[in-house]
């Protein structure tokens, strides 16, 4: 039992909400700006910005290494502000590959690499820990409603920032995406070392005969060992899996279907961004209403969301063949954005409310456990996606039937998600003696 003073205040909670908000204003400009000028401005198969993200994505297997050193040392802050640096260095240098990628291309996607690598190690280590401190410093009763604010002013930095760095990218050009990447990295670092230094100050750190001390490989094999923590891992990975595969297509699919430039289409990441932010409150206030707390309402919803992104998504792929402006795309997008707040919400409910339950002291590992499942299923979904649609190409011979066919794909991928959480639904009651009870979404999101 934690008493008060470990235990963090709203105060601590908003400002941790910041740190995740600088994360995600960063990691937008890679996975949609940065892709969308690779394919269009520098033609480049829409295959090399999936590897890039890969890359990005992959290097996050490493999450629960640094959840648990975290877990050992008591402090998490440190990892936080290192994480923050590496995330705004990298973006740098992965605007400023892709810009040299223009004049040389080994060269500018051996930079815009690195880049990737370095927001990759960035985006896991601060992103890690911030999800395990709230895990381990807030009082149970506010745990999964502090976790929906967090989450959703993440979205709040995709859904400002996209549009804002679209309006200052126009007319195009190399050196204006350095400038523009480079300002919102710094302005992000900023806020968010300003935001959580200090926030452990007012919560004792875990005393040390309360940490585990023993190594990784231990530590790992423990939290593997328990069902639930196991059982979720791989929903996670199979339901993300279908969730990330259209994130690198639609900026493309727009530049390509109606000649939409850089910045029309980034500010398109915005307005999908902005329905991801409407379906994660149309999840808090729709199960608010219902009351629930178990798995049973929280599969309503996952469900629910996975069919919503999959009607979306076919609406997408017919603007491409049927709409002769962009007006139709921009509402299936934004259909688009709803649907995966609606699955995101619900899913990261689940893994809030299982983060504090089976070993004690383990939260960094169990966040960083389900966060690298993550990764990885958003990593290869980004490059399943990009090479469907250059084999697609291929053998269609047309770039937008490519990317319909694709979507369409991706559709019966998240019918397929939706399946695979009717199913864990099923299973809950055989978790261990009711050691597990999975908060809802309206609090856990």
């Amino acid at each position: 039992m934690r008493d008060a003073s470990s235990l963090l205040t709203w105060t601590g909670i908003i400002r941790l909400g910041l740190v995740q908000a600088s994360l995600g204003a960063i990691v937008v400009l890679m996975t949609a700006t940065i892709n969308r000028v690779m394919v269009v401005e520098l033609a480049f198969p829409a295959v090399i910005p999936g590897l890039l993200v890969a890359l990005f994505h992959g290097v996050q297997v490493m999450r629960p290494a640094w959840g648990h050193q975290s877990d050992v040392n008591g402090r998490r802050t440190p990892w936080i502000i290192g994480g923050m640096a590496a995330l705004a260095v990298g973006g740098v240098l992965a605007a400023a590959g892709a810009a040299l990628a223009n004049a040389s291309k080994l060269e500018g996607l051996a930079v815009a690499a690195l880049g990737f690598l370095l927001v990759g190690c960035g985006a896991g280590a601060a992103g890690t820990n911030v999800l395990a401190t709230l895990a381990a410093r807030v009082a149970p009763q506010r745990r999964a409603a502090a976790a929906t604010l967090v989450w959703v002013m993440m979205i709040v930095g995709f859904a400002v920032t996209a549009p804002l760095a679209g309006h200052y990218l126009d007319p195009y050009s190399g050196s204006r995406l350095i400038e523009v990447t480079g300002v919102v990295c710094l302005a992000a670092f900023a806020v968010a070392s300003l935001a959580v230094i200090g926030v452990e100050t007012h919560s004792r750190p875990r005393a040390a005969t309360q940490r585990r001390t023993n190594s990784f490989r231990e530590a790992f094999h423990e939290v593997w060992s328990e069902p639930a923590a196991r059982r979720f891992t791989v929903f996670i990975f199979v339901s993300m899996l279908a969730y990330s595969a259209q994130e690198l297509l639609v900026e493309p699919f727009a530049g390509l279907a109606f000649g939409l430039t850089p910045g029309v289409t980034t500010k398109l990441a915005g307005l999908q961004h902005g329905g991801v932010l409407l379906g994660m409150i149309t999840v808090a206030i729709g199960a608010s209403a219902i009351g629930g707390r178990r798995l049973g309402d929280l599969k309503l919803w996952i469900v629910g969301g996975c069919l919503a992104a999959s009607a979306a998504l076919v609406a997408v792929a017919a603007t491409g063949l049927v709409a002769a402006d962009p007006g139709p795309l921009r509402i299936a997008v934004f259909a688009l954005g709803v649907g995966n707040g609606i699955y995101a919400a619900s899913a990261i409910g689940a893994m809030m409310g299982l983060a504090g339950h089976g070993a004690e002291a383990r939260e960094g590992v169990r966040m960083g456990l389900w966060g690298a499942a993550q990764a990885l299923a958003l990593g290869a979904g980004g490059l399943i996606g990009a090479g469907l649609v250059d084999i697609a190409r291929w053998a269609l011979g047309s770039a937008l039937g490519a990317y319909g066919a694709v979507f369409v794909i991706e559709a019966v991928a998240f019918v397929a998600a939706a399946m695979l959480a009717v199913r864990i639904g099923r299973e809950a009651p055989r978790a261990e003696a009711g050691a597990v009870e999975f908060e809802s979404a309206p609090t856990g999101a």
